[in-house]
């Protein structure tokens, strides 16, 4: 491994896998707006179950995906610059998804489709391999 303070070229994946999680995380964030941005005539189309889901969620888990998604979509354009903060970004995003998933695992769990809880449990990988890949970025030297 390269000493962390040297710089050397990332190999030739790196970028378009960057550019990939960014565009995950920019859905992300498309869906979190979509989400808190609902007129109350969007939420009576809903299920009573949809809609017993979306009175139930705290203000922090709301919180918690907010930072999620607006630290992960910042830290994946920090990968693309190639810079070291991303790292801290993509931590910071990996935080979120664990509140997050702390009160869908607690609350939601048993009032969601399995397509949710998968779609869920793909966030959780994503956002764990956006930290390995920038920790190991750093390691490299990939990162300044």
């Amino acid at each position: 491994m390269a000493n962390s303070d040297a710089v050397s070229t990332p190999p030739g994946w790196f970028r378009p896998v960057a550019v990939v999680a960014l565009l995950w995380n920019l859905l992300g964030c498309l869906a979190y707006l979509s989400d808190v941005t609902m007129k109350p005539e969007d939420i009576a189309k809903l299920t009573q179950a949809e809609q017993a889901l979306m009175a139930s969620r705290p203000a922090w888990s709301i919180g918690a995906t907010a930072v999620a998604v607006w630290f992960g979509a910042a830290g994946c354009v920090g990968l693309i610059l190639r810079k070291r903060w991303a790292t801290w970004l993509l931590i910071a995003s990996f935080v979120g998804v664990l509140l997050q998933d702390l009160w869908f695992l607690s609350h939601a769990f048993s009032m969601t489709s399995a397509v949710a809880i998968v779609l869920q449990g793909v966030v959780l990988v994503v956002s764990i391999a956006l930290v390995y890949l920038a920790r190991a970025g750093s390691a490299r030297g990939w990162l300044r």
